[in-house]
Formats: structure tokens, sequence, C-alpha cells
């Protein structure tokens, strides 16, 4: 049985939908990806909510999923003028668009940006706080680098800004405060990473999504048995090195998580195990991979086809100070250290926008962030790199977990951006070195040719002025 808590979520759904089924919240959505999909067809089921505002920069691509939820075409106004998208919206159309700057401006309640690209989320969040619309941040490359000062912003003016319900940050922060409620002392926050290494062992190969790697005698490191973890943990690791265990996907994620609760980071690059659900209390703590307690990091879960998924979903590992209650809660199937000393916590879900809804309507109905309400500027994900690049390279972001060749992230201790500073490694994409850079090398402001122009390096700026100006 995996540990799980779910039945704490009902605690304000009875009142929120009530909330729902009398008001109807008019959303606009910036983003058609993955993620923005999902959202478009479960709000079609939602009580209270009404997208009345889509914006994609790939119109076939919109018509598509707009058809694939059950809309209509008749009912779609494509247009980038704000009359008549205006007009349309109060005649009960749907507007398309591809000017991601209309949607804030149009009558709208809340504004849900999930671009994923950290300029135009920039410019968008920003637009739609100053328009005086709540906003659902679902690109968490632009919050890694000025969720602060958005979120300062946002308070200023009255509106509500949160992560989102469906990944991770926004799901394990609600996790880590439940705990915090109840009296539990949290020893790490982590997650899942976004797809399991799966172990075949009648095959001895190990997948993960596309890619198997052989590992023979991999079933020799199943289980710790009488090993020390660690050095179970590292064979595993050196069996695996053609699969990344670290990815900047992760780690954007979890500096949000850490800015948002105060918490800290034990390695900048985190320890992220290849680790069964089994074995995660007796390493994600102080004594164990862990220097000290109060941290985020990642896991790569292990499992074999037939075992249970996390699916990228979120846990916490607490201190268990009644060692005969967490012996019966073991009893129970419970996730308990071998030591009895401390247990992992689990909510093994991470839905997209199926279950977005609830962020969506406690902005717009309650005034209430899904996160903790409040993100400090504590980590930078910065870029070190760990192969030579040459002048004039361009850092863009490629495949699933958003990486530039050539570049690792850590989650280092916030600074201003200022020249020999480190650059936010999200700052950093889409734009070219201006010198070469040998292996090993954090990238800083000044090895990266600035833009004429940029919502998010001159909003970044604003918040080192205001909040990072004596580090």
């Amino acid at each position: 049985m995996l540990p799980c808590f779910w039945r704490r979520r009902r605690l304000h759904y009875g009142s929120l939908l009530e909330k729902a089924k009398q008001h109807k919240l008019r959303v606009g959505l910036i983003g058609l990806g993955d993620y923005g999909r999902s959202l478009l067809f479960q709000a079609r089921k939602a009580a209270g909510l009404d997208i009345v505002a889509i914006c994609d920069t790939d119109a076939d691509r919109a018509l598509i999923a707009i058809k694939a939820a059950g809309i209509s075409e008749d009912r779609v106004v494509q247009t980038n003028s704000l009359v008549q998208a205006t007009a349309a919206i109060e005649a009960g159309s749907i507007v398309l668009t591809d000017d991601g700057t209309l949607v804030p401006r149009m009558t709208v309640d809340v504004v849900v940006e999930a671009t994923g690209h950290p300029e135009a989320a920039a410019t968008h969040a920003a637009l739609a706080i100053s328009e005086g619309r709540h906003l659902v941040m679902v690109s968490k490359e632009a919050d890694s680098v000025i969720g602060p000062l958005l979120a300062k912003r946002a308070t200023s003016a009255g509106v509500v800004y949160t992560p989102v319900d469906g990944d991770q940050p926004s799901l394990l922060m609600q996790l880590v405060l439940w705990a915090q409620v109840v009296g539990l002392e949290v020893l790490s926050a982590a997650k899942s990473s976004e797809y399991d290494f799966v172990f075949d062992p009648a095959r001895e190969t190990v997948t993960c999504v596309s890619q198997t790697v052989s590992v023979p005698g991999f079933g020799d490191l199943w289980n710790f048995a009488e090993r020390d973890p660690a050095e179970v943990i590292a064979a595993r690791a050196a069996q695996l090195t053609e699969i990344p265990q670290r990815t900047v996907a992760d780690l954007t994620e979890m500096g949000l998580v850490a800015n948002a609760l105060g918490l800290g980071v034990d390695r900048a690059d985190f320890h992220a195990p290849v680790a069964r659900v089994q074995e995660i209390p007796d390493l994600l703590v102080p004594g164990g991979m862990l220097s000290c307690g109060g941290v985020v990091d990642v896991v790569n879960l292990l499992r074999r086809p037939d075992e249970f998924s996390l699916a990228g979903g979120v846990f916490v590992t607490v201190a268990c100070e009644d060692s005969y209650t967490w012996e019966f809660l073991r009893e129970k199937g419970h996730l308990v250290s071998r030591d009895g000393k401390s247990a992992t916590i689990v909510n093994p879900v991470h839905l997209l926008g199926v279950q977005s809804a609830t962020t969506i309507l406690l902005a717009g109905l309650e005034k209430r962030s899904s996160g903790s309400g409040r993100v400090e500027a504590g980590f930078d994900l910065v870029g070190r790199t760990n192969r030579p690049l040459s002048k004039g390279t361009l850092l863009e972001p490629k495949g699933r977990h958003h990486e530039v060749e050539g570049i690792d992230g850590l989650l280092v201790p916030a600074r201003a951006a200022r020249p020999g500073a480190p650059i936010p490694f999200h700052m950093m994409c889409h734009h070219r070195l201006n010198c070469d850079v040998p292996a090993g090398t954090v990238i800083t402001m000044d090895m990266v040719e600035a833009p004429q122009e940029s919502k998010l390096w001159s909003m970044r700026k604003e918040m080192d002025d205001e909040m990072l100006a004596d580090r």
C-alpha cells in the first residue's frame, strides 16, 4: 500500500464546488502544448470554468486541440483584434489568437500562462498582473528567473500569482505544508523524476521512456540487503550512465519549491539516486544521503514493469518520533525506514491540466494560491558546461527535459545577475555565447550576448535591484 493524503485534499473541495456551481470564471489560456491541451479538454467538464480565449502560435495545432476537446469550429473566432475579441466573448464565442499579449487585455478573470518560453511567459505574466488578472503560472522557466518579482507585483495589484495543481511544484508545496500543519518534521521534500527507470530482470535491461540499456548483473543491485546503501546507489548510477539522471526540468521545479517554502539544497545538482520507492526513507534523510534536513531533492524511481509507478509524483520524508505509531503504520504498508526513524509519505499523481481546475477556481473564487502564497529569492538555477563550448553557440533548450546541449544545471544561492555573476539558466536560453567557454565553467552574465530588448532580462534587473542588491 502506498501512503497517500487524498483525504486532506477534500478539506476545501466542498465549498469550492458550491461556489463553482454558482459562478463561472472566464479563463484565458496561453499555450496549447501537452499541458494546455489537457486543461482545455478537462475544463469542459469542470464546474465554474469557461475558457473563452486561447492563444497559440500554431493555429493548426490549436484547431486540432479545440476539435479534440469537443468544441465546434463555428464557436471559434480567430482574431488579433481586441475589439473583435471582446465582442466575440460577449456573444458566447471562443477567441483563438496567436498574440499572447491580447489575452490578458480581454474580459477574463484568470490568465493561465503555459507557453514554456521564458521570454514570452515573462511578457504575458507582467501584462496579466498589470491588467488585474489572476495569474496561474505554468511556465516554470520564467518563474525560476523572476518569480519573486511577479509575486510581489501581484500582491501590490491585489491579484493572485500561483503555481498550478497538476505540476509537481504546487503539489509538493501542499504536501509539505500539510506535513507542517499536522506537526511532522520534514527531513526532505522531493519528487519522482518525470520518467521511471524500469528494470526487466529477464532481459537484464533498464528502460527510461524510449532509451534502453543493457545492465548485466543489475539484479545483484536490486536490494540493499546487508550492504551499505551508498555503495548500492553508486553502483546503480555507474551502470546507468547512458541514461540522464539529473535534468534541468527537475532542478527548475525543485528550485521553485525551495523558494516557496524556505527549504534548502544539500547538493547543487541533487543526489538524484536511482532508487526503489521503499528505499526512499533510508536515503533522503540526514545520515543517509543527506548532510542535513529540510532540503529538496529528486529520485529516479527504479521499478520492475509489473510494479506501481509514482508517475512523477511527489513525497516528503519525515521524522518518526513515536516508534510505536510508526511501527504500527509500517504493518499497514507505509514506507518506514529500516531503523524506524523516518517515513516517506507519497502523493503519486502528476496529472497536468486534468487536475488544474482547483488552482484556477481557488485563484478566481477565493483569491488564494495553490502554493505557499510566497516566493523568496532564495535559489537560482544556473548552468555549468560539461564540455568546451565555442563562441557563437546558441543556447537552445531541446527535448522533453529542456536540456541545453553541453550544459548541466546547478541550484545555487541566488545572486544579482550582474557581470561576473552566474546567469540564471532560463535567462541565457535562446541566446548565444559571446566567448569560448571551457568545460567545467559556470556560465556568467558577461559570457552571453545580451538582447537589445527583453522583458525577462529587464524584470530580472528590477528584481535584483529590489531583492538581491546586497548579494
